[in-house]
């Protein structure tokens, strides 16, 4: 998960869609590789249960099951959280791999990493060892053209690039509103497509709800009520290859009643 941009929803994001995986039968670790910040775990509803964090692990200093806390909604889902004291220079590209081989070797089907934004070591060693990559976007100018450059570091500066290979990449859009779009305040779905010259995944409503899932250590997926979590669902199916339309992306018609009552 990574975007050029901070605060566009990839924690929201890695969160949900692990736990989806989960849902759907894959056995699933998500990773948090924001050292220093270390916000998934809350989001993820895990904090309190943080012994040995990722850091620990790829210093040798825990082993990756004392570090895994297991989700108490999913047998099959783990969260590996970051160390909130330690810096950015922690992590090295010979302990990831090690800690992904490991999980691999322990039969994880999907290993999410949740990368920080923008280009620091910690979102390079992110992205260094994907086979896919979902670049996460706000429909803004700034936003989109951050993600260009992200798009760019994903073709050129990752383990499958250096080996003549490409990282598969999927764009999920968030925060998305049709009435801002409508009006022309917000990119179209269309328009950041044909930007980045990549199709969406998954499109994601603006939603009061991601931010009470967020503070209430629940992701927004596991909202059955939830326009939000509807569409991560619809994501979470998409990754795995089904066909799905894309919901909640125009404005709602109002009826004749509804104009006459202001409902």
């Amino acid at each position: 998960m990574t975007s050029g941009k901070g605060g566009v929803g990839k924690t929201t994001t890695s969160a949900s869609l692990a736990c989806g995986l989960a849902k759907a039968g894959k056995k699933t670790a998500v990773i948090d590789f924001d050292v220093g910040l270390r916000n998934l775990d809350l989001i993820m509803g895990c904090e309190r249960r943080v012994v040995y964090d990722f850091v620990n692990v790829v210093h040798g200093e825990a082993s990756i099951k004392q570090a895994l806390i297991k989700d108490k909604r999913f047998e099959n889902l783990y969260v590996l959280a970051a160390s909130q004291t330690r810096d950015k220079d922690a992590l090295t590209t010979e302990g990831v791999e090690k800690v992904l081989k490991d999980l691999a070797d322990d039969g994880f089907d999907f290993i999410v990493c949740d990368s920080p934004a923008g280009i620091e070591k910690g979102a390079f060693l992110a992205m260094y060892f994907a086979d896919r990559a979902v670049v996460v976007v706000n429909p803004e100018v700034s936003s989109v053209r951050d993600s260009d450059r992200i798009l760019g570091l994903l073709a050129s500066k990752t383990k499958r690039a250096e080996n003549g290979e490409r990282v598969k990449e999927h764009l999920l859009l968030t925060r998305y509103s049709p009435e801002r779009v409508e009006k022309g305040d917000m990119l179209s779905i269309a328009d950041v497509e044909e930007i980045l010259g990549l199709k969406v995944i998954g499109v994601i409503p603006e939603s009061p709800e991601v931010l009470q899932s967020s503070n209430s250590g629940v992701p927004v997926i596991l909202d059955d009520a939830s326009n939000a979590g509807m569409a991560y669902v619809d994501a979470v199916a998409r990754i795995l290859g089904e066909d799905k339309p894309l919901r909640f992306v125009t404005v709602e018609k109002k009826g004749f009643f509804s104009k006459m009552f202001g409902g």
